[in-house]
């Protein structure tokens, strides 16, 4: 099923029209001039940034075996200076240790590798990016996103997964993680004290912050569900984060002065499959209520309950964190959710809706969070999709107090200067849009880099462009 694309309507007045036939209260800006409210500066942690755009974390699958940043590798955080976006939240997931590293290219703490001279060298090519756009060191508040796989760690390549808890419709997607090992206390603990060992590092490199990334179905992000789990670290919401606070206040005591922010997945929704006779994206079955997810309502699990979420926030105020990047769902198992798209990744499925509705939902939860805790700062996803309107959609979003700061991935590696020109009021180069074609996620799902091979004439010229166009055109 095809739903009309955003860059199909030729006015903000018609894309509009179009929004408000989908939801009726949703509005946007009909002009985004330069110097508007995404030019605005804003205060965080003490420092003045003079925009309101993002760089989210965009992993490329293109380090080294032993965890160092490849030439790709920097090229890719080059492009996050040139954007001009003042606050680049996290730039790459980085692995606490070997065996919370998602792929086997991924950059992580290996203790027989310099990795603090790893994140000096991405810090100087963000900052040779920045340069290039007439920017000053300290216009970019930088972050590095500290991460463990858990269940979708895949260190060798063949997956190895490493359990917060037993998830049983998890265990029916994914057949090799049922039996897989579930994490002991001592062995969370154990890899808490390598998120402290890597915030050390960040900040003798010179980051601003570290993201204690808890999103996407890694495993932070999957502690938060954990409900079923014995012990010390399930149970209610302070168990289930007991972890992430004992991160905290290891970071806060080894690493004074470094920032903390969280990307986090504000809610979930059931993990989803696909139906074998449309093709569309399902919520898998299950018994109710539904207890292995965060931010679910568990009388009907395809719905968000922000209940215990906003309580975390308010727990967030408490420990002093000031930054959330606020996330959906998980791009292994419910894609069109995280990551709304036009075509869906070679493993995925057709979107069950409309897209639109799902960066509604993305803008809708900022929105609930901005208002239940108004002195954090949040940063808002879901943007790229609305592709030509993207500014009017974040103008309006930002202007009315909405959200904070507009974060943008995929878009940034088709068209890393898209903020810059939306902040001058320059018109967007149509050609460069990201279309959301999936590629970037195709490719490493199929044991390839990650980069924008439909348009951006680097990656283009490669020869897994082609390879990564047929399983696109397969999975139409």
């Amino acid at each position: 099923m095809r739903f009309p694309a955003p860059g199909h309507f030729r006015s903000a007045a018609d894309f509009a029209a179009h929004l408000q036939t989908l939801s009726p209260d949703w509005q946007i800006d009909a002009h985004v001039p330069a110097g508007g409210a995404l030019a605005q500066p804003i205060t965080v942690h003490g420092r003045t940034l003079s925009n309101r755009f993002a760089c989210h974390p965009m992993e490329g699958w293109d380090g080294t075996a032993d965890g160092r940043a490849s030439e790709l590798t920097l090229r890719r955080w080059r492009n996050f200076g040139r954007s001009g976006a003042s606050l680049v939240w996290g730039g790459e997931a980085f692995a606490v240790q070997h065996d919370g590293r998602a792929n086997e290219r991924q950059l992580y703490l290996d203790p027989n590798v310099d990795a603090a001279a790893t994140m000096a060298q991405l810090l100087m090519a963000l900052r040779a990016g920045s340069a290039e756009a007439g920017m000053q060191p300290s216009d970019q508040f930088v972050g590095l996103q500290l991460t463990h796989s858990g269940r979708f760690s895949r260190p060798e390549g063949p997956p190895a997964p490493l359990l917060a808890h037993h998830h049983p419709q998890l265990a029916l997607k994914y057949p090799h993680t049922a039996d897989a090992h579930l994490l002991s206390d001592a062995e969370l603990e154990g890899l808490g004290d390598n998120y402290v060992k890597a915030a050390r590092l960040a900040h003798q490199a010179g980051f601003d912050f570290v993201d204690v990334k808890s999103c996407h179905g890694y495993l932070l992000h999957e502690l938060l569900g954990a409900r079923t789990r014995e012990g010390s670290y399930g149970g209610d919401l302070a168990g289930r984060t007991r972890l992430f606070e004992r991160i905290v206040a290891g970071i806060r005591s080894e690493c004074p002065g470094l920032h903390i922010g969280v990307r986090l997945s504000l809610a979930d929704v059931i993990p989803f499959e696909k139906d074998p006779d449309s093709g569309l994206g399902r919520g898998m079955a299950c018994d109710l209520p539904y207890v292995h997810g965060f931010g679910v309502d568990s009388q009907g699990p395809t719905k968000v309950d922000l209940t215990e979420p906003l309580q975390l926030l308010r727990r967030y105020e408490e420990l002093g964190i000031e930054l959330v990047n606020v996330t959906l769902g998980s791009p292994y198992y419910n894609p069109h959710l995280q990551r709304p798209a036009a075509y869906p990744p070679s493993d995925g499925y057709q979107t069950p809706a409309d897209p639109l509705l799902f960066v509604k939902a993305h803008l809708d939860v900022v929105r609930a969070a901005k208002q239940a805790s108004p002195n954090l700062k949040f940063v808002g996803t879901g943007y790229t999709y609305l592709q030509e309107w993207l500014g009017n959609v974040a103008q309006y979003e930002v202007r009315n107090g909405h959200v904070d700061f507009v974060g943008l991935g995929r878009m940034l590696l088709s068209y890393p200067e898209l903020p810059r020109d939306v902040i001058a009021g320059t018109a967007v180069q149509r050609k460069r849009i990201c279309r959301t074609f999936s590629d970037c996620t195709t490719g490493p799902r199929n044991g390839m880099i990650s980069g924008c091979f439909p348009l951006d004439p680097f990656y283009k010229a490669m020869p897994e462009a082609k390879k990564i166009k047929a399983l696109r055109d397969g999975a139409k």
